[in-house]
């Protein structure tokens, strides 16, 4: 089996910082591209960032320049560090992992439950 764990969300104030991780474990034989979502209430879930296993990055356009996503391939978990957070950032950050798993030879993906992040205005 594999989990795929998110944690470090919270309620933080407009121009604060969060840093969200996303953990994957199980049988596993490696993470490839790792993407974080977010959905708002009454809202389409949007990619907000997303990494490769190479370490390439893209972003959505309303968060270049505030948020960073980046990696650690030996513990197979993905960070979201987010500052300068706007009210409009709120939503539910989930993590998406495309994963390769023994003796099956193409990517399967695998969700978190997802972190709330609330930010005040």
């Amino acid at each position: 089996q594999v989990q795929v764990v998110e944690s470090g969300g919270g309620l933080v104030q407009a121009g604060g910082s969060l840093r969200l991780s996303c953990a994957v474990s199980g049988s596993i034989f490696r993470s490839n591209a790792m993407v974080w979502y977010r959905q708002a209430p009454g809202k389409q879930r949007e990619l907000v960032a997303s990494i490769t296993s190479g370490g390439s990055t893209n972003y959505a356009d309303s968060v270049k320049g505030r948020f960073t996503i980046s990696r650690d391939n030996a513990k197979d978990t993905v960070y979201l560090q987010m500052n300068s957070l706007k009210p409009e950032d709120t939503a539910v950050y989930s993590c998406n992992a495309h994963i390769r798993r023994p003796t099956i030879n193409h990517d399967i993906e695998y969700w978190g439950q997802g972190t709330q992040v609330t930010v005040s205005s």
